[in-house]
Order: structure tokens, then sequence, then C-alpha cells
């Protein structure tokens, strides 16, 4: 075991999907030409004021109050100054310490049920900067950079979270249930490909049992929950190898190099007085009305976890289930809309299972396939009643894939439907029973497992039909008499 303690908490910075800027109206854009989407203000032309966006607020407060957030009664607008090309202003309008939501709790939920508790520093709406292109595709080492300042401006609101963090994994499992719980507010996309979400992560380590906090380093930018992992493991052990010869880890901006797992400096860290915040002169304070804020509070939808919860208790699924199906609003919708129609857990096998994987070569998501909801409890209807076999099932889930025909007309018209006539079932057995009579000896002799072998085989011969509890008890009367 290691001598040291990580301590991690993370900040993370999502881009709000709402119309238009947070200070000005160009339209939010992602892919379109660089430079097509910016004005006056975004682009800090002399003399311009900015104005703010309601419906970012509105998010914003969203945010913070399914985070459990203290909503602050007047929060104020800071500039953050530095200077670098994609910040046209030379400042970043910003909040800094009167945020519009503090102190609240993340509650994440690890594989095994167990609970990760992140305390959640504050919530506060900025704009985002600009974006770099670098020349070779990343920073350090390139070329040059160009700027695109379509991105300049966009909504931005960040997250910053206690120190509450002690391993990558549980990082990861954290960023990853907080994306599902914005995802299910409908405040962003969420896509870190497309970068809006981001996440840094602070880095120290301690030795085991002390209270104290390390020097921190700052990792920037992880753009998957994979990246943000292995980058969180790779300076935990340059952290390590530092102190254990003796040396002083150093407060910087980091990067990890996913490729080849280097990290490497990128600057000396920023503290707060380096940014030389001062309230912005062109923007009044927010105060939004409590009745504003209590009917946010009222309509928030069922969230992950409470949902996960329920998923487990009340409808018999297991913990690994209900992350998977949690994973978006609509693959939840879907799933319900399944499940209260036939046996819950069943519709998650199902949908979680063969549906997903038969897709995924499709390259679609369930509720964007021809495979209603209305179709997918059918066909596990069909199942459940052994009208079709699992097999078959899997067969007529194909053929609804790409022809959208309804599964009980699949099983009709291709002869699917499974046998369950014992006369002829019997038939079939002690044909199978006397082409092997060593298998037949080995079931005699105690090895029951062998009794796989003959379902197979009748699985076989009637191309899936066959019922595969009827054949198990007429295998066993056959060849044991029982």
């Amino acid at each position: 075991m290691s001598a040291y303690e990580p301590v991690i908490g993370v900040e993370i910075h999502v881009q709000l999907s709402t119309r238009t800027k947070m200070f000005c109206g160009c339209e939010l854009s992602f892919g379109d030409p660089p430079n097509t989407h910016t004005c006056p203000v975004c682009l800090a032309h002399p003399g311009v004021l900015p104005v703010v966006n309601e419906e970012a607020v509105r998010r914003a407060l969203l945010i913070g109050v399914a985070l459990g957030c203290e909503v602050a009664p007047r929060s104020i607008f800071h500039r953050k100054n530095y200077f670098y090309p994609d910040l046209p202003k030379a400042y970043q309008i910003s909040q800094f310490d009167i945020p519009i939501c503090g102190r609240g709790e993340f509650i994440a939920i690890r594989d095994d049920g167990s609970e990760i508790r992140v305390g959640i520093t504050r919530a506060h709406l900025e704009e985002d900067a600009a974006k770099l292109t670098h020349a070779g595709g990343r920073r350090v080492g390139a070329a040059g950079s160009v700027v695109d300042f379509n991105r300049g401006g966009t909504p931005l609101v960040e997250i910053v979270t206690e120190p509450d963090l002690r391993s990558a994994s549980d990082a990861a499992v954290f960023l990853r249930q907080l994306r599902q719980t914005l995802l299910f507010l409908g405040v962003s996309d969420c896509s870190m490909e497309e970068g809006s979400m981001r996440a840094d992560a602070n880095v120290s380590i301690r030795p085991v049992g002390a209270d104290q906090f390390g020097t921190k380093t700052e990792l920037k930018n992880m753009n998957s929950f994979r990246f943000l992992e292995r980058g969180i493991d790779a300076e935990i052990a340059r952290q390590t190898a530092i102190l254990g010869s003796g040396g002083q880890v150093t407060q910087e901006t980091v990067h990890f190099e996913p490729e080849t797992g280097a990290i490497t400096s990128l600057r000396s860290k920023e503290e707060s007085h380096d940014y030389r915040y001062f309230p912005e002169p062109d923007l009044v304070p927010l105060a939004p009305d409590p009745s504003w804020v209590a009917e946010l509070r009222a309509g928030l939808p069922e969230l992950p976890l409470p949902l996960r919860r329920r998923m487990v208790d009340e409808m018999g699924l297991t913990t690994e289930d209900a992350e998977v199906l949690t994973d978006s609003p609509a693959l939840v919708a879907y799933f319900m809309e399944v499940a209260a129609a036939v046996d819950p857990k069943a519709a998650a096998n199902w949908i979680r299972g063969e549906l997903r994987a038969q897709l995924r070569e499709a390259g679609q998501d369930p509720w964007e396939s021809t495979v209603t909801p209305a179709r997918m409890a059918a066909l596990v209807g069909l199942v459940e009643s052994g009208a079709v076999s699992v097999p078959a099932a899997k067969e007529v889930l194909a053929e609804v894939i790409s022809s959208g025909t309804e599964p009980a007309d699949v099983v009709e018209a291709k002869g699917l439907g499974q046998i369950s006539d014992e006369d002829e079932l019997a038939a079939i057995v002690a044909e199978i029973v006397a082409a092997n009579p060593v298998q037949a000896q080995q079931l005699r002799d105690g090895k029951d497992k062998v009794i796989g072998f003959f379902v197979g085989k009748a699985m076989a011969q009637t191309g899936g039909r066959a019922d595969p509890q009827a054949v198990q008890r007429l295998v066993r009367a056959a060849v044991l008499g029982q």
C-alpha cells in the first residue's frame, strides 16, 4: 500500500445550450465556419455593453437547486483579468466572491452500491473563451495556433467541488453521474468530445492519516472520463515519485498526453489574486426572485440518483442495470414505457443486452430505431409467455430492426413460434438420445451439466424453436426415467 493518500477536487465547465451567447445576441454554434457568429460585444470592440442572458441565469439556478446549493439572494459579476489570444477583452466576465449558487452536495454511487459524497463549493456563471486550434492537434509542441471566436461568449456554469475525492476511479464515477444529472435537467448536451463539458482536476497527495493538504497541481481540460482517470493516476504516480525521492511538488498547471501517458508542465498555477478580480461595472447584480427559485425547485425532474434507487428497490433491477439505463433521459423514457407493459427486469435484460448490441452494429439508439417501446414490449412478452424461444426472439429482433415489422408478424411469417407440443418434442429427443449414447451415459453417471448438450442439439434441430424447459424434462425422462 502507498504511504500517500490522494486528495482530488474537480472543476467542471458546462456550456449551457441556450439559443444565444451569455452577454450578446449571437447564436451559439458547433462546427460552423470559423468566426461567423460574432458581433462587437463578443469581439470586445470599444464602447460596447454586455446584457445578461436570462435563460442562462435560469439554467444556472436549475443546476444549483439540483445540487442542493444555497442560492444567493444577490450575486455580482466580476472581471477576471488575464491576457491570452482566446480572450479579446483581456478579461473574462465571471463571478468571484459572490457566486449565484453556493455550497451544496452531490452523491454518486459506485458499482458496489456504496456512496461517494462530494461537497459542492460553488456553481457560478461566466462566459467561455474563444476556441484555439493548435497545429498538430496539441498545445504542447504546436507550431502555431488559430482562433475561432464563435465559441467566445458562450454561457458557462463552472461547478467547483470540495477536495473530497480520494481516487481517480471515484473522480470518474462522480463526473459520469454529474453529467447524467445535467442531461436530465436539460441544461446542456454535455458532450465532452465537442467541448461542451470540460473538467479540470486539482490533485495533491499527503501522508496517510495527515490532515493538512499537500501542494496541488491542476490537470487542465480532460475531454473524456477515461483520459481524466488515466491523467489523475499518472499525476498521483508522478507526485508520489517526487516525494518518495525527497523532492518537493511544485504548484503548477500540467497537461496529460493520452498517447504517451506523460505529464508535462504548462505554466505556474495562478492564485485568485493573480487575476486581479474587480466588480464588473457594466452589469447590475443578479437578484433572483425567491418565488422563481421555488418554482424551479418544485419543477425538478426525477434525477438519476433517486431514479436508480427506485429501479433497484421497487423494480427489481440490479445496480448495474440501473446505472446503464439511466445513461440518458431518452433511454430512461424508452425503458419505462417498455417496463410498464412487461416485467421490468426482463425489459432491462433485453434493452441493455441484445437490443443495444444489435443496434450498435446499425449505429442507432433504441429511441431512434424501428424497435418502438411497444414493439420491444411485444417481443419481451412473446418470450415471457413461451410463444418464442430466446434464440428465435433474437432473430425476430433483427428483422424488426431492419424492416419495422411487428414481432408477432415476423414470428408467423418465418415460422419461429416455439414448439411446446410434447409429443413432437419427445420424438426429437428420442432421436437425439439414441444418436448420442456416450452423453446419455454421462447423464446417467451424474454429470448433470451434460443436459445442456441435449438441449443444444434439440434447439439446432428445430431452428431454435424448441421449448428448452420441455426438452430438459423429456431428456431426463428418456435417459433417467424421471
